[in-house]
């Protein structure tokens, strides 16, 4: 059998220059031999039009330098000799294939939906379908870029999929059964996949929505990273391990280096994809420091874990003297003792809703480390200033009565997560004994203050006009 292939590519460029390319591919073989074919896709983009095509073409090339034809891009060098040979011999070994549906852009798509939605009150509301639509879009779509996240103190991956749709991977360090040492400092402690996903689902029963959907999913790091970055530092870093696991690290602050390597089994890695809020352009935010910041050093200490009053000072200033700011930390104190974490040290609001804004519960990967333990200095705000939301109060004694009880809520809204059972059955449990622990906090600055001057209405005060509502500009939904 002999089979003739001749590509042509005629590129124009603004200078008025033209460059052809010209290839012939000849390729014998016989009736009884099985062939066994590699894929190598530089450009995902590429490669969807013709599948078929590609197959020959790469094969033919993988041991050279060559120019890739591409039918949407521009040409794209390939790489080296030695990354193409990686390529090929993961790629065999992981039974990748290049997916053949087109990559488009469809206005419906739950992403899109889900920025729509977001209000001044929260990033969703109760009842809205796209949020579980972007979770089962998380874990089912198909990855076709991956770069590592810039300025990150630990491994992230942004990772974009085929509806244009980003979401930050962060991979499984610890097993579940771990737990962190109490000779651990929170400012060094490993960040864990699973206390994202947790803290979601947390968030939502505590009736705050402010943690932006998180899902779990298992990534092959060969077909879905590896082959899908751009990226050629990022390349560079994927080794194979002694195990035959395939490896990689990345460029960042703290535990980027070869001895804190991600590894899959043999490439097949579990991690927590959260998505991306729109762009700054879009929708620019603010981050501030919490008043309730720790000292990040071995020794130091802050005026507020040496002064019981420090909150009548913070109530003086602004924005913590009206509104509801002082009241949205009081809940994010909430919701970080729950978990056990402490690493808050700033919090960040969009800027279009003003100072009666939420805020968003970003980065919970330090939670749920040490079950055993209840950090009582994690609800300073709430002990030392003693107001709570009403809404809150009512919403946490909800979820103490015995047929509501927060672990057993928690239990079953985690069930719906690929990878469960995502907690171990401590960290549920520590969830009820340290709610109790907080309603004993608010019962002892009733019994010292009196209800009314603890127990408050929420407050929102706004002199926006209704279309301003929203950050796309609609009615808000709460």
């Amino acid at each position: 059998l002999s089979l003739s292939l001749s590509l042509s590519l005629s590129l124009s460029l603004s200078l008025s220059l033209s460059l052809s390319l010209s290839l012939s591919l000849s390729l014998s073989l016989s009736l009884s031999l099985s062939l066994s074919i590699y894929i190598y896709c530089p450009c995902f983009l590429c490669c969807t039009e013709w599948p078929g095509l590609w197959l020959w073409f790469v094969k033919e090339i993988s041991s050279s330098q060559a120019i890739v034809l591409c039918p949407i891009s521009p040409c794209i060098p390939s790489p080296s000799h030695r990354h193409m040979e990686m390529y090929n011999e993961a790629a065999a070994a992981s039974n990748i294939t290049v997916p053949k549906h087109k990559v488009t852009f469809d206005p419906e798509v739950s992403w899109l939906k889900f920025h729509l939605g977001i209000n001044r009150y929260s990033l969703y509301s109760r009842q809205d379908p796209a949020v579980g639509q972007l979770l089962r879009d998380m874990h089912d779509l198909t990855i076709i870029s991956a770069v590592v996240k810039p300025s990150g103190h630990h491994l992230k991956l942004a990772l974009k999929m085929n509806d244009f749709g980003k979401a930050m991977f962060k991979p499984m360090r610890q097993q579940r059964d771990e737990v962190t040492s109490e000779d651990v400092f929170y400012f060094v402690d490993f960040q864990r996949h699973n206390a994202e996903i947790a803290a979601f689902h947390l968030d939502r029963i505590l009736d705050f929505r402010r943690v932006p959907p998180v899902v779990g999913r298992l990534v092959n790091i060969t077909g879905e990273v590896l082959l899908a970055t751009h990226n050629q530092d990022l390349r560079n870093v994927f080794f194979t391990s002694p195990a035959k696991n395939t490896c990689f690290f990345a460029k960042c602050l703290y535990v980027c280096k070869t001895e804190y390597a991600v590894c899959g089994k043999p490439d097949t890695l579990e991690g927590s994809l959260s998505t991306y809020l729109p762009g700054l352009s879009q929708a620019p935010r603010v981050s501030i420091a919490s008043p309730w910041i720790r000292s990040y050093t071995f020794e130091g200490r802050k005026d507020w874990e040496v002064n019981p009053f420090f909150c009548d000072t913070i109530k003086q200033m602004y924005p913590y003297n009206s509104g509801n700011r002082l009241l949205n930390i009081i809940d994010m104190s909430i919701f970080d003792f729950l978990m056990g974490n402490m690493d808050r040290h700033h919090y960040e609001l969009f800027t279009k809703f003003g100072d009666e804004g939420f805020l968003l519960h970003f980065d919970n990967a330090r939670g749920f480390g040490r079950p055993s333990e209840d950090v009582m200095s994690i609800l300073a705000p709430l002990s030392q200033c003693c107001i709570i939301k009403r809404s809150t109060l009512m919403r946490l004694r909800l979820l103490s009565r015995e047929r509501y009880r927060l672990s057993d809520v928690m239990r079953e809204s985690l069930w719906g997560d690929p990878l469960r059972p995502v907690l171990t059955e401590p960290h549920l449990l520590a969830l009820d004994r340290r709610l109790k622990r907080v309603l004993e906090v608010v019962r002892g600055c009733v019994r010292e203050l009196g209800e009314e001057q603890v127990v408050t209405t929420d407050y929102a005060r706004s002199t926006d006009p209704p279309w301003t509502s929203t950050v796309a500009g609609e009615g808000a939904q709460r």
